[in-house]
């Protein structure tokens, strides 16, 4: 017997005219981005397309945010993927509307829109906050590595810029006397008739010179702001060791500021604002993210993009950046030892009144635990020494503990689950605009997962 397969005849006509919205499922998060950004107030985005009145129609931005959210969401980020996945991917053509935009359509709208990310990011943030997504309990900073669209090797140090200056100088000197005799040998020849340009070996020279000087001209400037900085480090260590005791006075002379660029300071030339920094995985050109992160479902009330490669001074940015967004105070603040500044937690103490939970040291895995303290905190410790004492009672060591329970997956979240691993811009200004979009969808997979019955309400 003949086996009987189902009806399969790729030219059947439908019976009535489909409607692409039925092939997505109800719950999907697709109508979910599409709902949320039709409540979205679109006017920073709008506002740009009401100062041009000439031209061919564009497409609608709100349908061009849609692409990019949904696919930000789903770990799709090249604009070429995004174009692609318009006319291949039923759930791109749902939220297109069976448009079909190029990627260049997509990348222009995207960085020219970077700023008003930013102020998407809050709108989705508010709406997590009336669906009872941020508590305001505890919340815990930290800083990710993110790696820059630039390779390292495209970077040269302080040193070699100096050795290349002095060779490219000779070289332009040698090419324009040769240039110079040729030109008053074509004088001769040609008169008032126009000649040839520059060499070409002349005109790469000039430019290659051109941008060693910006760069080196960059580096000393940073190492100026760089001692400048030591300076008041080293001000404020010789203020908090002042103040104790004279017999538990000690440590290392402090390091002489050096204000000129040491000889391996780098400076990238495709994306000069990237820094060399350290990950766990070795060394990459990139940027340092820093997130604060609500402890109830893991949203972020707030981020920036720094290329710092340390945490260190991140704070009082940050806690700032919470209450700007939310209107609203932290009660606690749990940060690791790159955040141990003494000024900063003084500053937590005294000017905002936030009860933080800062690592002054490291501690090694499986140690022993630290007899808690008991009595009364005396009064003559410093914000560095009270910090201490706190993290080493019952209570200070259970609110610590938290921080890796908060934060930390949130990272893993985005460069793992959704591989956003390096950025698709350059320059800091828009790296932070397309980090803003990230911190954005991952605000809007929380509310899509827990926040809906709320919202409904």
């Amino acid at each position: 017997m003949k086996k009987t397969f189902r009806p399969y005849n790729q030219s059947q006509l439908f019976l009535l005219p489909p409607s692409i919205e039925e092939w997505v499922p109800e719950n999907h998060l697709a109508r979910f981005v599409n709902d949320t950004v039709d409540q979205m107030d679109l006017s920073p985005i709008l506002a740009v397309y009401e100062r041009e009145s000439r031209g061919y129609p564009p497409y609608h931005p709100a349908m061009l945010l849609k692409i990019l959210i949904y696919g930000y969401a789903t770990g799709v980020y090249s604009s070429r993927k995004l174009a692609r996945a318009c006319e291949d991917v039923v759930i791109f053509r749902y939220l297109s509307a069976n448009q079909f935009p190029d990627f260049r359509t997509i990348n222009t709208f995207r960085k020219r829109h970077l700023e008003s990310f930013q102020k998407l990011f809050v709108q989705v943030l508010q709406l997590c906050m009336k669906a009872d997504l941020v508590q305001f309990g505890a919340m815990a900073l930290d800083g990710t590595k993110i790696q820059a669209n630039a390779s390292k090797h495209k970077a040269m140090s302080y040193e070699r810029m100096k050795e290349e200056e002095k060779r490219l100088l000779d070289m332009v000197r040698s090419v324009t006397g040769e240039a110079q005799s040729v030109d008053e040998q074509e004088d001769r020849e040609l008169g008032d008739r126009r000649g040839d340009e520059l060499p070409e070996a002349l005109q790469t020279a000039q430019g290659r010179l051109a941008a060693i000087r910006e760069a080196k001209a960059a580096l000393e400037q940073e190492a100026k702001e760089r001692a400048e900085e030591q300076r008041r480090v080293q001000e404020e260590k010789e203020k908090a060791r002042a103040a104790e005791p004279a017999k538990r006075r000690g440590g290392r002379k402090p390091k002489e500021v050096q204000e000129d660029p040491s000889a391996k300071m780098q400076r990238n030339f495709t994306d000069p604002e990237s820094r060399i920094m350290k990950t766990s995985n070795g060394f990459i050109q990139g940027y340092n993210v820093q997130a604060v992160v609500d402890e109830a479902y893991q949203v972020i009330v707030a981020t920036r993009v720094s290329n710092k490669g340390t945490d260190m001074g991140q704070i009082p940015e940050m806690v700032r950046l919470v209450m700007k967004n939310t209107g609203r105070k932290m009660k606690q603040l749990l940060a690791d030892k790159g955040y141990a500044k003494t000024s900063d937690m003084q500053w937590l103490e005294e000017s905002v009144r936030v009860d933080g939970y800062i690592a002054v040291s490291r501690e090694k895995h499986h140690a022993q635990s630290v007899k808690a303290p008991r009595g009364r905190m005396p009064k003559n410790l410093n914000a560095w020494q009270r910090m201490k004492r706190k993290l080493q009672t019952k209570r200070g060591r259970r609110m610590y503990a938290k921080r890796k329970m908060i934060v930390e997956p949130v990272f893993g979240q985005i460069k793992e689950c959704r591989g956003f691993r390096r950025f698709s811009l350059r320059g800091q200004d828009k790296v932070s605009g397309e980090w803003d979009l990230i911190a954005m969808c991952h605000n809007l997979l929380k509310l899509y997962r827990y926040g809906k019955p709320a919202m409904l309400k």
